[in-house]
């Protein structure tokens, strides 16, 4: 990707020297609708689960998996003391370079339709933070809180992608931040709030049904921005061989996928983000369009 001369954004907050935050029991912050990518560790007994959590009290259905009493300060892991950031400098430019890009891009996108793009904020963390959705753990992977409108990050995850799904690269990177920003769209519009209430009356399978066309429609704005991101010189931030590394991550986190790996069998009643197929078209839609308005109908 070429991002040298992109500007960083200046809304991201580094929470990464917090050395862990300590939490009660159960308690959870404000209400909303919290989209969650979870990657439920090692250390939890489940393995290459990914599930979407939609309600209010979704980072406490996750947090209860750990099965002890609250999160302590300073866990097991912490490698620096509290206020000192622990966040690699080059990945905090790449984070900050591809938040400024999405800021740009959906900015020109939404004055193009006469309105103004107000931006999310993306927080970087090491282990657990608190977010207006609640407890924050690094095993939940990236997720967009719509009740503080931020996006929230433990940067390795990015190692997970890499390592354990073999998705490596720069793009693969990107598309995940980009996939929460696409949330934070879709929050904009009244997309999530629409969802919320569809599911208010919905069956769990019909629930489902919504998340999945959520996820999808986010995969797909992550497209859009990668089509339209320019560089200040006016060029085109991809370069070959960056959509192949979106698409092997998307491909990666599809929920047949996943549950072929995790469970050796496949539920699709069960699939809040869609299958690996899904997800990459969705993914190519947004790209070969450039426009938000293909990916409506998924």
């Amino acid at each position: 990707m070429r991002l040298d001369d992109q500007r960083e954004s200046s809304n991201f907050q580094d929470d990464t020297g917090r050395g862990g935050v300590g939490f009660g029991g159960g308690g959870i912050g404000g209400g909303g609708l919290g989209m969650i990518l979870s990657l439920v560790a090692s250390r939890f007994g489940i393995v290459g689960v990914v599930v979407l959590l939609l309600g209010y009290c979704a980072l406490q259905s996750i947090g209860g998996l750990g099965g002890g009493g609250g999160i302590g300060t300073g866990g097991p892991g912490a490698s620096a003391p509290a206020g000192q950031s622990t966040l690699d400098p080059q990945t905090k430019q790449f984070v900050t370079r591809v938040l400024g890009s999405t800021e740009d891009t959906w900015s020109k996108i939404f004055a193009a339709r006469g309105q103004q793009y107000q931006p999310t904020r993306l927080v970087a963390y090491s282990q657990t933070d608190r977010s207006g959705c609640g407890v924050a753990q690094s095993a939940m992977g990236p997720f967009y809180c719509p009740t503080d409108k931020e996006v929230y990050l433990d940067t390795t995850f990015f190692n997970e992608l890499s390592q354990r799904f073999q998705a490596p690269g720069d793009f693969a990177m990107a598309y995940v931040i980009a996939h929460e920003v696409g949330h934070h769209v879709q929050h904009l519009e009244g997309t999530l709030d629409q969802a919320h209430n569809a599911q208010a009356s919905a069956s769990e399978a019909e629930g489902n049904a919504v998340q999945v066309k959520v996820e999808l429609q986010a995969d797909c704005y992550a497209g859009v921005w990668a089509a339209n991101a320019r560089d200040s010189k006016g060029q085109a931030i991809m370069e070959p061989g960056d959509f192949e590394e979106g698409m092997r991550a998307a491909q990666a986190i599809g929920d047949d996928t996943l549950q072929k790996q995790s469970q050796g069998r496949v539920v699709p009643e069960s699939f809040t983000h869609g299958t690996s197929a899904q997800r990459m078209a969705a993914l190519r839609t947004g790209f070969q369009s450039g426009n938000p308005d293909s990916c409506r109908s998924l």
